[in-house]
């Protein structure tokens, strides 16, 4: 699994784009969750337009996507992150994926593949 911002990196081919692609193009693995989705979209929308955001949409939607539900909701709840980051690290968990990042806040939790941003 991988997070929005790991997503953009490796959408703007960036010098990061390497430490996601592996994950990324493993679309027989890769898990998105819906919530990674709604920020990739929102992101590419306003900086490239609407053909290019439903674009990167339907190219997320190669892998696993899963939906938020009210137990998945619940669970993230619990997790002391902001909303977005709660709901990706909830479904890392339920899914017992690797969450692969660059994002701060998921430094040092388990079953995270934390990569500094240079």
């Amino acid at each position: 699994m991988v997070d929005s911002s790991a997503w953009l990196e490796y959408l703007a081919d960036t010098r990061q784009a390497a430490h996601f692609a592996d994950a990324l193009e493993d679309g027989e693995n890769l898990i998105v969750p819906v919530v990674t989705i709604y920020e990739v979209f929102k992101k590419v929308l306003r900086q490239r337009g609407e053909s290019k955001a439903l674009q990167v949409a339907s190219l997320m939607q190669s892998g696993r996507v899963i939906d938020l539900d009210p137990n998945l909701a619940i669970e993230a709840a619990r997790y002391p992150l902001p909303l977005a980051d709660s709901i990706i690290y909830a479904t890392a968990m339920r899914a017992e994926a690797t969450l692969w990042t660059q994002d701060q806040h998921f430094k040092g939790l388990p079953n995270v593949r934390f990569f500094s941003k240079p």
